[in-house]
């Protein structure tokens, strides 16, 4: 199993080496083949499984990417990336009857299971980071919002990464590997922090069904031979990354607690046996 750093190494190694072979169109076509975001799947599956957590619990498996399972909120059904089912817990059949678009419609999971199953939602933008920020944004609050207005108690967590620099397609295009100056490089780094920050560490199960139990901001700086993970606030200042007296934090959404927060959550709503 990959460590996170040599998860995020094997990324640039593929991003860059479609650049030289195929240009900007074969480094599109790479991101929309999800392989890049498969990696970060497994990555994050390892860091549970390194915890304890039994393999043929967590749906789609360790190394595969299809069947995922599709769970039912309030508003919605929505396959989740990534599910540790509960071994002590059965699927019950259910008709929803509240209201929404749902209602009537049959639920193979029911909410006992539904509501035991810990998700974690992976996404990356690895191009065009400063469009569509809106409708991104909506789209993981409200993610969390339907699940947890159906399911209170249920434990979710999101994993999003998201580079310093971008790579510069007018390069690709020539078979050229390089990046994007962006001179509101701070800006940048701090709206995103702030953003995911007002949607994290979700404590109570009676409130803030928007938040996530845990969330994990990946910021990575690819310019460097041996791509560098921000950790730490004091990490990011060092680099001129965020201006020294903000109040924007990412040292509660770093990937070496996610997973262990989460579980450390999920101890105290349900036990951690169902999962080994």
């Amino acid at each position: 199993m990959e460590t996170i750093d040599e998860a995020i190494a094997r990324i640039k190694y593929l991003i860059e080496k479609s650049i030289i072979d195929g240009g900007v169109e074969a480094k599109n076509n790479l991101i929309r083949t999800q392989g890049p975001i498969c990696i970060l799947h497994d990555v994050a599956k390892a860091s549970f499984m390194r915890l304890g957590v039994n393999p043929d619990y967590i749906n789609p498996p360790y190394g595969e990417h299809n069947g995922e399972l599709k769970l039912a909120g309030f508003f919605k059904c929505k396959d989740q990336d990534i599910c540790i089912l509960p071994g002590n817990v059965s699927a019950e059949e259910e008709i929803l009857l509240f209201d929404g678009i749902l209602k009537g419609k049959k639920d193979p999971f029911g909410f006992d299971l539904t509501q035991k199953i810990l998700s974690v939602n992976v996404r990356s933008q690895l191009s065009s980071i400063a469009k569509n920020f809106d409708t991104l944004y909506e789209r993981t609050f409200a993610e969390a919002l339907n699940l947890h207005l159906r399911c209170p108690n249920m434990v979710l967590g999101e994993f999003y990464m998201i580079p310093v620099f971008e790579y510069d397609d007018n390069l690709a295009k020539e078979h050229r590997v390089g990046f994007r100056n962006n001179r509101k490089i701070q800006e940048h780094i701090q709206k995103y922090i702030y953003s995911f920050g007002a949607v994290n560490n979700r404590s109570t199960i009676s409130g803030e069904e928007y938040k996530y139990e845990r969330v994990c901001l990946l910021i990575v700086d690819f310019n460097r031979d041996t791509p560098k993970i921000y950790n730490t606030d004091d990490e990011l200042k060092a680099d001129g990354l965020l201006p020294e007296h903000t109040t924007a934090s990412i040292n509660n959404m770093n990937f070496s607690t996610f997973a262990s927060t989460l579980m450390s959550i999920y101890q105290q709503r349900f036990g951690l046996t169902s999962f080994r």
